[in-house]
């Protein structure tokens, strides 16, 4: 007898089914590189990102490689590209390479009309400028639904700069706004290369993988055999590492690659990290929405004694979030959807955040928004990453992150300054009480999440968003 469910349904089913396995070993057995503590910098907010990113361009001399969810059409956007252009311009011999989302790069803004999207930007500096910088549309999935490029990180000769801002007028903090990340810088040349070489191993040299600045641009539809093969492929890809020990006094970085539900080499990290975890978990992540494998293990957490904080996004620092007074969207339910998952969790954990053993912590700062994720563990280890922490960058998005492993805790005085200059703009729950109760949302978000908890849609959305 023929499934009832539509072809669409079986996909998703089947991608959003997360399988995994346990990694042998603790941190300590994973590959590294060796870097000097003087080697790695936090950068405080966006205006040093983007003076970060500026400076390096501007200093470039071999090679620039710069992959991020999207570069926009606006004016950081174009700053960055004529940043980029103009260093071609003064050394012929720099090689240049863009690497953005094949989908989001297409498709104009939600909510907002029709067009090409950031492409016809691309195109039109290449037709004025020629085509010195080459930009790359990464099709990890045949839809947008189904997943994205979310690997990030900057590489400029031998320096890595790592955040999970995209590249728009918000990130780098134009025009009195800024949506808040984590920001670090690492001159270290293995680990540069490393990065520098799987994105050419694997993205520029995929045939799914083509020029955004060239015309025409081939439909989706017409590479979906190529993006099966891509997505094949980056199942197995990782990050080429030595093996040799990291001597002492040196910090272990640890590229990591993740994509897919089955073998997820960064997932399975995340996992292995939190649940090695002695004392203390720092979580930030900018939609609370955890994979069921995080929360269970932070439960288990809690039971086992560890003092566990979480930073999320206020709803109304939320990308999404849609004042009172606005007209009102579908878009507009997600910051509250997310406060409500907040809620339930902090209902269920009330005995551990009423002692102190869980803090949850709700940023708010104007109307900036907050896009900060990762992890902090034991004052030895933390996790830069672009990865949101959600069923979605668990089975669908192509992820990555840094995991920096510091045993003679050089790097402790920069944590712990990065932490409290987040908590800055923070405060802490004293109960879910301090949340909005759904009863008191505004009447369309009331009626969406009925209509969605009947048919139990909202369970999908959680694994979708």
């Amino acid at each position: 007898m023929e499934s009832p469910h539509p072809p669409l349904a079986r996909r998703l089913a089947r991608r959003l089914l997360p399988l995994g396995r346990r990694l042998k070993g603790g941190p300590e057995s994973l590959p590294a590189f060796a870097v000097p503590a003087d080697a790695i910098t936090t950068l405080e907010g966006p205006a040093a990102f983007r003076a970060a990113l500026f400076d390096l361009i501007a200093q470039a001399r071999r090679r620039i490689v710069l992959v991020a969810l999207y570069l926009q059409d606006d004016q950081a956007g174009r700053e960055v590209l004529d940043a980029l252009y103009a260093a071609r311009a003064a050394r012929p011999e720099l090689e240049i390479e863009v690497y953005v989302d094949w989908h989001r790069a297409r498709r104009g803004l939600i909510g907002k009309a029709a067009s090409e999207g950031n492409a016809a930007m691309y195109r039109d500096y290449a037709e004025r400028l020629g085509d010195g910088v080459a930009v790359y549309g990464v099709p990890v999935q045949n839809r947008e639904l189904f997943g994205v490029l979310h690997l990030k990180g900057f590489v400029i000769d031998d320096a890595v700069l790592y955040s999970g801002a995209s590249i728009n007028d918000v990130y780098l903090g134009r025009h009195g706004r800024y949506r808040l990340d984590r920001y670090h810088l690492v001159r270290h040349a293995g680990l540069a290369g490393s990065m520098a070489d799987f994105v050419g191993r694997h993205l520029r040299d995929s045939e799914a993988v083509r020029r955004l600045d060239r015309a025409p641009l081939p439909a989706t539809r017409d590479l979906l055999l190529e993006i099966r093969h891509l997505r094949k492929q980056l199942q197995h890809a990782q990050y080429t590492l030595p093996h040799e020990p990291v001597p002492a006094g040196s910090v272990a970085i640890t590229p990591m690659l993740g994509f897919g539900r089955n073998d997820n080499r960064l997932n399975n990290t995340l996992l292995m990290l939190l649940r090695h975890a002695r004392h203390r978990v720092v979580l930030f992540t900018p939609y609370f929405n955890l994979p069921r494998p995080v929360r269970a293990t932070i439960g288990h957490l809690l039971r086992r004694g560890c003092t566990i904080d979480i930073m999320v996004g206020d709803k109304t620092a939320n990308d999404f979030y849609i004042p009172p007074g606005q007209p009102f969207r579908k878009i507009g339910l997600l910051p509250y959807l997310y406060e409500s998952n907040l809620r339930r969790f902090a209902r269920s954990h009330r005995a551990h955040v009423e002692r102190g053993q869980l803090n949850l912590w709700l940023w708010r700062d104007g109307d900036n928004s907050y896009h900060v994720k990762g992890l902090l563990i034991d004052d030895e280890l933390a996790v830069i990453t672009g990865n949101n922490l959600n069923p979605r960058a668990w089975v669908l998005d192509l992820e990555n992150g840094l995991l920096l492993r510091d045993p003679s805790r050089q790097l402790i005085a920069q944590h712990e300054a990065e932490w409290a200059s987040l908590r800055h703009h923070a405060t802490r729950l004293a109960d879910y009480h301090a949340l909005d109760n759904p009863r008191r949302y505004p009447a369309e978000v009331r009626k969406l999440l009925r209509r969605l908890s009947r048919v139990r849609l909202d369970r999908l959305l959680n694994r979708l968003l």
